[in-house]
């Protein structure tokens, strides 16, 4: 975990969005020895949206198929896989 005062943020911008950059991992910034704020790069942020949205997806199948859902074929799956991109 990575942890810098916010004087760093205000004194030395490019060096903590170098770090961001460099580290992918969210920075948290703290005030007058408190947690206030955490920053990440735009691309840290878009991966870690997309495996959360990624992750959802695999839960609301995980609870589909616990309440009984009726499971599809890999086959089918392939199928409906097709029709998506072809949508597109």
């Amino acid at each position: 975990m990575l942890i810098k005062a916010s004087t760093a943020l205000r004194n030395d911008y490019p060096a903590i969005s170098n770090l961001a950059h460099q580290t992918s991992e969210p920075i948290y910034i703290t005030k007058n020895g408190e947690g206030d704020l955490v920053i990440m790069s735009i691309d840290a942020f878009e991966r870690r949206e997309q495996l959360l949205k990624l992750r959802l997806k695999v839960l609301q199948a995980e609870e589909e198929r616990l309440s009984g859902a009726k499971p599809i074929s890999v086959a089918d799956a392939r199928r409906k896989l097709r029709e998506r991109i072809h949508e597109d």
